[in-house]
């Protein structure tokens, strides 16, 4: 996994929001990077996935997955944890009438470097986070 300044470690695991099916954080172990630190980073930082290199780059520095909030990886992500997070990365939630946690993206992600263009939904709106590694 790649920052936009370096390597920053291996995707460890996906946390699935379960009501809609999709990746909701991808868990990054930073390896001696960070000492051993495990990171979330949100599916919407994603720029690019490389199926052939086993390869996934992300929109972010190392300085700001370094400030990030610190994971309790024994516990469930909670909702002020969230709200540190989309704070953090100055992510927008969008409006009560959807389920909480949803968040607006600022881009889709781009499958095998762009060969593939994203899917969208019946009205247009591009479908992101929901990759296949």
């Amino acid at each position: 996994m790649d920052s936009l300044d370096g390597e920053i470690g291996k995707v460890k695991e996906f946390y699935f929001d379960d009501r809609h099916w999709t990746i909701r954080y991808l868990v990054a172990e930073t390896g001696t990077w960070l000492a051993d630190r495990q990171v979330l980073i949100s599916p919407y930082a994603l720029s690019s996935v490389d199926k052939e290199a086993k390869n996934i780059a992300v929109d972010l520095t190392k300085k700001q997955i370094e400030d990030s909030p610190p994971l309790d990886s024994h516990k469930p992500v909670s909702h002020q944890y969230e709200q540190a997070f989309y704070g953090h990365y100055g992510y927008r939630r969008i409006g009560a009438a959807r389920s909480r946690g949803d968040i607006i993206p600022t881009r889709c992600v781009t499958v095998n470097n762009g060969k593939r263009p994203p899917k969208t939904r019946k009205d247009g709106i591009p479908i992101c986070g929901a990759l296949t590694v």
